[in-house]
């Protein structure tokens, strides 16, 4: 099916009057486009961002715009036309977008990947190809961890030098580095997560890999809201520990993981940019744990530590 992407032009200090009017027209599921929302957003989740490409705020420019989605019949291109009616002074731009525009045009661009010296990363789509390497399937779908991104890539490396039975993995996305454990040879693998449908994806990822069911557990939770790692793991403890999440939230993180970490445990915090790396070292250190390795790649940083 195709559709109508509309983009309505306003300026940010008319963008929330602009969407009322459009609610009140029957326009549903808005998108809005506007640098003081994003800005917002960003000031609100600081654990969730380390770097914004200052792109994202420079194609904004000063302007802001209101974006919907139409179906393109004649149903929808009437109603288009009834919208420029309504609202003659702003500007229109119209195109049209199909569905696997959205859902399924990235995939051409992921392709099988080594991974370390031992793993290769196949789509689920794709065809496996002959190799004597420890063969991944995976679809994201719209979480983090297709491996092709160099923090993914870092803990997987990670973890084939760090053995494990029993893997905690927080912002598992996919599955991809709790799948990738479990296929060296851990036993149990917990996730969490804060997409509402990770661990329906992680289920999936587990089923095309063989992953036998209930090895792979994922919950939906904030693991730094205060007794949510208490309540789900209980009296486990950790081999390994995968936060491939940001700066912000490894270094919050550290308060509060040591109990969770077997002796000998590992933690892998990944998804550092290098500008923190620094930073995050100090926070380890200050927390009283040991740096064993600093790998680096693309311009990202992870730490392999000790815990205790």
């Amino acid at each position: 099916m195709n559709w109508l992407e509309v983009t309505v032009k306003t300026t940010p200090d008319d963008v929330e009057a602009l969407s009322e009017r459009l609610t009140d027209l029957g326009v549903e599921g808005l998108v809005i486009n506007d640098e003081a929302s994003i800005r917002e957003f960003l000031d609100d989740n600081p654990t969730a961002w380390d770097y914004v490409d200052d792109d994202v705020f420079s194609a904004l420019g000063d302007a802001s715009s209101v974006q919907l989605y139409l179906s393109d019949d004649e149903e929808g291109r009437l109603k288009l036309q009834a919208l420029q009616e309504a609202l003659p002074e702003y500007a229109f731009s119209v195109k049209t977008v199909r569905d696997d525009d959205w859902l399924n045009n990235w995939k051409k661009y992921f392709k099988p990947i080594e991974v370390g010296a031992r793993f290769l990363i196949v789509p689920e789509w794709e065809p496996v190809p002959e190799t004597d390497r420890i063969v991944l399937r995976i679809d994201p779908k719209h979480t983090f961890g297709n491996g092709g991104h160099a923090t993914t890539r870092m803990c997987l490396e990670a973890a084939e030098r760090y053995s494990a039975k029993n893997v905690l993995d927080l912002g598992c996305g996919s599955g991809i580095l709790s799948i990738g454990a479990l296929l060296l040879g851990a036993e149990r693998a917990l996730g969490f997560d804060i997409v509402p449908d990770a661990p329906s994806i992680c289920r999936d990822n587990c089923a095309i890999n063989n992953i036998e069911e209930g090895r792979l557990t994922v919950v939906v939770a904030d693991v730094l809201a205060k007794g949510i790692l208490e309540k789900y793991a209980g009296d486990s403890r950790f081999d390994l520990v995968f936060s491939n999440v940001g700066a912000d939230f490894n270094i919050a993180l550290l308060q509060i993981i040591a109990p969770f970490v077997a002796p000998g445990g590992v933690l892998l915090c990944s998804g550092i940019i290098d500008a923190r790396e620094d930073e995050v070292r100090r926070a380890i250190e200050g927390a009283g744990f040991t740096v064993l390795e600093t790998m680096r790649e693309d311009g990202w940083s992870a730490f392999a530590v000790r815990v205790g």
